[in-house]
């Protein structure tokens, strides 16, 4: 089971610049979706990825689905060498990624809002870029979540943003 909590708030205390975006982004909105991960795009600036990497070590990040024993070094060379990880982590699930459908931290930052989560802020995909990005891939699990996502911006719309 992953906790969501220790996720944020090791990436917020080890001073990670991220967004957040997927499953737990749409909650944020509103959405009823359950997700068992957290997704964040990371910034790949060189002091940023050391951040990473420091805040996430004490977590004992590991390929996520890959066999178990399977030699995987988490440190910064990894990271500058990826780009998307699917990880898992002693407290759950995580997806760090350098960049999805839309772009990558520099060119979404703009789409962002910040929101307070588990007592921390924190920027997240604001509503239409969250609908944008995730309609991107054309996955069946992205276009559902479309949908809800787009009832929730109608309804903000219709109601004056409440």
């Amino acid at each position: 089971m992953t906790d969501y909590k220790a996720l944020v708030r090791a990436l917020i205390d080890g001073g990670v610049e991220f967004i957040l975006v997927g499953g737990m982004a749409a909650a944020v909105h509103g959405a009823s979706r359950l997700t068992l991960d957290v997704d964040v795009l990371y910034r790949r600036s060189a002091d940023n990825l050391r951040r990473l990497v420091a805040a996430l070590a004490p977590h004992h990040p590991y390929l996520r689905g890959a066999p178990p024993g399977l030699p995987f070094r988490w440190d910064v060379a990894t990271v500058e060498r990826g780009l998307n990880f699917t990880l898992t982590t002693n407290v759950g699930d995580l997806d760090i990624l350098g960049e999805i459908v839309g772009g990558d931290y520099e060119a979404l930052r703009d789409g962002t809002v910040t929101i307070q989560l588990y007592g921390v802020e924190c920027r997240c995909l604001d509503l239409e870029t969250l609908i944008r990005v995730k309609r991107g891939p054309g996955r069946p699990k992205d276009l559902e979540a479309v949908a809800a996502l787009e009832a929730l911006l109608e309804e903000r719309r219709r109601t004056g943003g409440r």
